[in-house]
């Protein structure tokens, strides 16, 4: 602003009839808005066509986002330099501070919207590729609260700079806050719980749990309530955090989404037992949506009745489940293929980590790694900036990534994706889940590229940095044998009306079908037990 004020000192005879600080209020307000003018250019025409280059879009976001609150911005601080040219007595007096109230308005305004557009826009990306379930929640208790304390905030010094004294509301809102916080104990009290259940993560949105005995899914976990969805009574359900913090739950999802049912079966007294049990096994491997030996599955799927027929458009389901269980044998020899990899490099670290690794030593390392890296589907990228160079993992490119870890999880979660059983949602939620595992993937094989490629001190750790890999490997995203869930068929009692026998199966993902699936599998592996027995002549009723 000073060289238009030198300008309109200058010109004596400008504005002859007007008062002389009302020339220079004229003149700084037509200069401010010519200023505002140039850099409101200069900030979303030049800026926006350099951030279109950005593969980031945050600051074309963040540019978008404050083009209405600048240009306010922009025009509100010309009124305030232009009104401190004038007397600042009476109506302007008034004026001004009504343009400082509303310029703390605007800019309150402004920092809300870039916190719920930007910053917990990309808060959200970043949890969806972390395993850690309290920013799930934390983030959108944020997104609420931020913007409502910075209104609150900005609302306070609005009034101040009005001349409203705060001091007499604020003890009274003391006060009142006492008499409040008594009344309302019980929801913070729901509050707290709330927070305690973040920090011990029982669960996570989607996960199937046991509570008092009746099966449901958390949706959301809310600052007062959790909303659950009773399978049972197709419902939903608000439990106050304190209350639900103080039952014994069952996380049915954890480790993995699946679930072991029971079926009790009768046999005539005079079956053969052996017989019975090997009939009772092929019929729970026959059907694709439970756990076994994949290639026992292949061998069964044929021999599971009335799969044959497939609707308009869809495929058989005896068709899909061959495609999918074709699609995880390869991802599960993929996955020993790394695990194998991974222990060789361990006992290749052991073997030379005496005494420290020299740099001969970790290339050996970093090469063997690298192997692993390429049975995962990632790539080896270098940035110069400048005198810097920095490396980091990515995504090979086709065809190189579809025989990969990588591509051979997308081909099998989009084998599933046939399967005609599933409902619209779960073509949402397969792939969001297994991306977001590959996510977490990418993320633990960079760090591990970072200490392989830049130990410092951490050289004779190495071998155990990677042991925890394979264990990650197996225990959080897949296993690549699942001995231990293979059906099992028991003897429990023989009388003289017959054999009783249970067995015992693990279903695959309940989460899919609105967590139907477990129910509807069950009976379709009773409804075979009791056709395949009475094909045998077999079954007690």
């Amino acid at each position: 602003m000073v060289p238009i004020l030198s300008f309109a000192t200058a010109l004596p005879g400008f504005l002859p009839s007007l008062p002389n600080n009302f020339a220079f209020f004229l003149i700084v307000l037509i200069g401010g808005a010519i200023v505002a003018f140039v850099l409101y250019i200069l900030l979303f025409y030049v800026l926006r066509a350099l951030f279109r280059q950005m593969e980031n879009d945050a600051a074309l976001v963040s540019l978008s986002v404050s083009r209405g609150p600048v240009l306010v911005i922009f025009i509100l601080l010309s009124l305030k330099v232009a009104f401190e040219q004038l007397s600042g007595e009476g109506i302007l007096g008034w004026l001004e501070k009504g343009i400082d109230g509303f310029l703390i308005l605007c800019v309150t305004h402004w920092i809300s919207q870039l916190f719920t557009q930007v910053v917990v826009y990309y808060l959200k990306a970043y949890a969806r590729k972390t395993e850690a379930v309290w920013d799930d929640v934390l983030i959108p208790i944020l997104d609420r609260t931020i913007p409502v304390l910075a209104y609150l905030l900005g609302f306070s010094l609005f009034l101040q700079t009005l001349g409203v004294d705060l001091t007499g509301i604020g003890l009274a809102v003391g006060s009142i806050t006492v008499v409040i916080g008594l009344a309302v104990k019980d929801i913070l009290a729901n509050f707290f719980s709330g927070l305690v259940l973040l920090v011990d993560t029982p669960f996570q949105f989607g996960d199937v749990i046991s509570a008092n005995g009746s099966l449901a899914v958390i949706k959301n976990i809310g600052i007062r309530v959790t909303k659950l969805y009773m399978i049972d009574t197709h419902c939903e359900v608000y439990v106050p955090n304190s209350s639900l913090g103080n039952q014994d739950i069952i996380n049915l999802s954890r480790p993995t989404p699946h679930y072991a049912y029971s079926i009790k079966i009768g046999v005539r007294v005079d079956a053969d037992p052996v017989a019975a049990t090997k009939i009772l096994k092929e019929i729970v491997l026959g059907h694709p949506d439970t756990l076994g030996t994949l290639e026992e599955k292949l061998q069964f799927l044929d021999k599971f009745y009335v799969w044959d027929e497939a609707q308009p458009g869809k495929l058989s389901k005896k068709e899909a489940g061959r495609i999918r269980v074709l699609a995880e044998i390869d991802v599960n020899k993929q996955l020993q293929k790394i695990e194998e990899e991974v222990e060789d490099l361990v006992n290749k670290i052991k073997s030379l980590e005496r005494g420290g690794l020299d740099m001969d030593e970790l290339k050996v390392v970093l090469k063997e790694y690298l192997d692993v890296v390429n049975l995962v589907g990632l790539r080896v990228v270098t940035e110069r900036k400048g005198k810097r160079v920095r490396s980091r993992l990515e995504e090979q490119q086709e065809p190189a990534l579809k025989t990969s870890l990588i591509g051979l999880m997308r081909t099998w979660y989009e084998a599933w994706l046939k399967d005609p059983d599933l409902v619209a949602e779960d073509r949402l939620i397969l792939p969001e889940e297994w991306e977001q595992k590959i996510e977490v993937l990418k993320t633990k094989m960079n760090k591990l590229y970072q200490k392989m490629a830049n130990p410092g001190g951490d050289e004779t750790r190495l071998d155990d940095y990677a042991v925890k890999f394979v264990e990650w490997l197996r225990e959080n995203f897949k296993e690549s044998k699942n001995a231990w869930k293979e059906p099992k068929v028991r003897l429990d009692n023989i009388t003289g009306g017959g054999m009783e026998f249970t067995v015992k199966y693990y279903v695959d993902n309940i989460k899919l079908e609105h967590w139907e699936r477990g129910y509807r599998v069950n009976n379709e592996v009773r409804r075979e037990m009791i056709r395949r027995l009475r094909q045998a002549y077999i079954y007690n009723s």
